[in-house]
């Protein structure tokens, strides 16, 4: 009998160690079941000082993006509260932010607000925006005067236009509000740039990073769109769209509420990413600032599911200064960016152009 168990063990215990090893497998191993609740979360004290680097870079290597929690005096309720009130303004008390192209009494072109919603096929501008930056004001000077490279740094401080609705406390809780959420995400986008130049070992990142003349958070709506977009199925999958599938440029720091649709792609294929809910941001890097670290983390390719209600979001973007070199990696390689330009502000030029952000 002892013979016999011995001998069933034997014939058994290969097989229960292939089991085990299958299990540890598909535990570890991403493709085995993809998905974004493994993503790192790391605490906006952490982030802050330095504490998470190596993790932070596996998160960025592996999923193209990490979420930031326990971030102090945030609030997410007020914020979207805020966003929504003003966009359910009345369209006459939000027409004195509106950008140039809607009001030309405004000087801006992107600083403001955009209604959007032109077309109801449009394919990415049904929507409703307003854009803040990191200026308040701005020396006013005789512009013809300028050269066009100091036309074109004076052009990128526009300052902020701020709603005057009549509501004294609303104007000044909206300003105040998104002012401190601006701050915010500007401190966890720089603290993130630190942080991959320390784990990387390329201290010059930092360097590109100085100022950022032309970081911008953009309040979202998406309203529900009843007829369907024919311009908007995907090409990759079929998927109605509301954002097509694209990479961002520079580094994005992103606030999706409890608002279902963003989806990313992971192992060839889109997936649901987890909602920032009431305390998380959402952090990636984009196709320009990953070149200039030689192509180290994913920039993720992501879209935005079509939805059947009003969807809100926020969304900030760091990037290099005005001066930064962006025509070769840290590590000298020629970019795809320096294939046409030397610095940022040239780049920057050209990305938003569409929107009439200069005067030429």
């Amino acid at each position: 009998m002892v013979t016999k168990l011995i001998l069933l063990l034997g014939v058994l215990a290969p097989a229960l160690c292939f089991i085990d090893m299958v299990e540890k497998i598909v535990k570890l191993w991403p493709e085995a079941d993809p998905t974004y609740d493994d993503v790192a979360r790391i605490s906006y004290s952490d982030l802050v000082n330095g504490d998470v680097d190596s993790l932070i870079k596996q998160s960025m290597q592996e999923y193209g993006i990490f979420y930031v929690v326990d971030v102090p005096n945030y609030d997410s309720h007020e914020e979207l509260k805020y966003l929504q009130q003003f966009f359910n303004l009345p369209e006459e008390l939000k027409a004195g932010t509106e950008i140039r192209r809607h009001n030309p009494a405004n000087k801006n072109a992107y600083r403001g607000y955009c209604p959007g919603l032109d077309d109801v096929d449009a394919t990415l501008q049904y929507k409703n925006l307003f854009n803040i930056g990191p200026h308040e004001t701005r020396v006013p000077i005789e512009r013809d005067s300028l050269s066009p490279m100091d036309k074109l740094r004076y052009d990128i401080h526009e300052p902020n236009v701020w709603p005057q609705t009549g509501d004294c406390a609303f104007d000044k809780e909206f300003k105040e509000l998104f002012q401190k959420g601006f701050e915010i995400r500007q401190n966890i986008a720089r603290a993130f740039v630190r942080s991959i130049a320390r784990s990387m070992e390329i201290p010059q990142l930092n360097d590109l990073f100085q100022e950022d003349e032309f970081s911008a958070m953009g309040l979202r709506r998406y309203p529900y769109r009843e007829q369907i977009n024919t311009n908007m199925y995907s090409d990759f999958d079929g998927t109605l769209l509301r954002e097509l599938e694209h990479v961002d440029s520079t580094i994005t720091v992103l606030t999706t509420f409890h608002n279902t649709g963003l989806q990313a792609l992971y192992n060839n294929k889109y997936r649901d990413v987890p909602v920032t809910g009431d305390d998380k941001f959402i952090v990636n890097i984009g196709k320009l600032v990953d070149d200039l670290i030689d192509n180290k983390l994913v920039d993720i390719k992501h879209r935005v599911a079509e939805t059947t209600f009003d969807r809100h979001s926020i969304t900030y973007f760091l990037g290099p200064q005005f001066d930064a070199d962006i025509s070769r990696s840290v590590t000298n390689k020629l970019t795809e960016a320096g294939n046409k330009y030397q610095i940022f502000g040239e780049w920057i030029k050209d990305y938003l152009g569409a929107i009439e952000l200069f005067y030429y």
